[in-house]
C-alpha cells in the first residue's frame, strides 16, 4: 500500500514524540487516549507478575495502538496508520515508571546513580488488519550523582513526566556517562525502527 502523504495518527501525548516525528518529516494528527490508573482509561498499564521490561513495553505499545485504532473508528476519522509507543526504564527487572512525587523522583535517581540500566522503547503501528511492531533496547550508564545534585535536579521539575525520573535530552544529560543503542529511543521514539515500520505501510521518510 502507499499513501499520498506521509500522514499518520499519533496515539500519544508526548511532546518529545511529536518533536521526533516532525524531525522525520512525518505529518500527523493527535489521537488523545485516556491514560493512567483511572477506571475509564483506554488501556491498563499495570505490569503483569514477573513480566520482563522489554515485553512489558511491547505489550503496552500494542495496547495503545489498538486503543488508538478503536478511537479512530468510533470517531469515523479518515483512515491513516495509528502509531503508538512506550518507553520503559528498567534497572535489572525492576520497571521504573514516572515518579509520582518529589520523594519518588529522588529515590529513583538514587537507584540509578552509579549504575547501568536499560531503556526499552517499543513502537507499534496499526492500519486496518495490518499490525507491525519493533523494540529498541539501549544500555545507559549514569555516573555517581551526589545527593545535592539530585535535589537540585528534582527541583527543576524535569523528572516528573519521564520514566526513570530523568530526561536525556534535557538537564539530565549531564548525568549520562555512556549509552549503547538508540539515543532517540531513550528520548521516547527510536527513529530507525519507526522509519522502518512506517515504510512497511508505504510511508517513506526519505
Amino acid at each position: 500500500m502507499a499513501f499520498l502523504e506521509k500522514h499518520i495518527y499519533l496515539a500519544s501525548r508526548s511532546a518529545r514524540r511529536r518533536d521526533i516525528l516532525k524531525q522525520m518529516g512525518v505529518s500527523f494528527e493527535m489521537l488523545l487516549l485516556r491514560e493512567g490508573a483511572e477506571r475509564d482509561a483506554d488501556f491498563d498499564e499495570t505490569p503483569m507478575p514477573n513480566e520482563e521490561p522489554g515485553k512489558y513495553a511491547s505489550r503496552i505499545a500494542r495496547l495503545k495502538a489498538d486503543a488508538g485504532w478503536t478511537r479512530l473508528e468510533q470517531r469515523r476519522l479518515l483512515r491513516y496508520p495509528v502509531l503508538a509507543a512506550d518507553t520503559t526504564v528498567a534497572l535489572g527487572n525492576d520497571i521504573l515508571g514516572k515518579p509520582a512525587d518529589r520523594e519518588a523522583a529522588v529515590a529513583m535517581l538514587k537507584q540509578l546513580s552509579g549504575s547501568t540500566h536499560f531503556v526499552h522503547s517499543a513502537v507499534a503501528v496499526k492500519y486496518n488488519d495490518q499490525f507491525e511492531e519493533a523494540l529498541s533496547t539501549t544500555e545507559v550508564r549514569i555516573r555517581t550523582i551526589e545527593d545535592d545534585e539530585i535535589r537540585r535536579y528534582v527541583a527543576t521539575g524535569e523528572p516528573f513526566d519521564k520514566a526513570g525520573a530523568y530526561g536525556i535530552q534535557g538537564k539530565g544529560s549531564v548525568f549520562i556517562e555512556h549509552i549503547s543503542g538508540s539515543y532517540s529511543g531513550v528520548v521516547g521514539l527510536p527513529i530507525f525502527d519507526t522509519a522502518r515500520l512506517l515504510a512497511t505501510f508505504g510511508l517513506r521518510t526519505v
